[in-house]
C-alpha cells in the first residue's frame, strides 16, 4: 500500500526545516541521524520553493487586468 503524502502548509513545513536547521547548528544530531535530516530538509526546501512559486504565480495572474 502507498503511504498517503502528508499536508504541510508552508508555515508548518518552514518551522520544521528551522528546526532542522537549528538541531544541525547545535551539533546534537548523530552521525546515523545527519543523512535523514538532511534528506528531510532537501524535501522541505523543494516543497516551500514550489509553495512560493506557485503564489507568486497566482498573485501574478490576479495582479494582470
Amino acid at each position: 500500500m502507498k503511504k498517503q503524502p502528508e499536508q504541510l502548509s508552508y508555515e508548518s513545513a518552514f518551522a520544521e526545516l528551522q528546526q532542522i536547521v537549528r538541531v544541525l547548528q547545535d551539533d546534537v544530531v548523530g552521525i546515523d541521524e545527519l543523512t535523514a535530516k538532511i534528506a528531510r530538509a532537501t524535501e522541505l526546501i523543494r516543497f516551500c520553493r514550489e509553495r512560493l512559486r506557485s503564489t507568486e504565480e497566482e498573485i501574478g495572474k490576479l495582479t494582470d487586468l
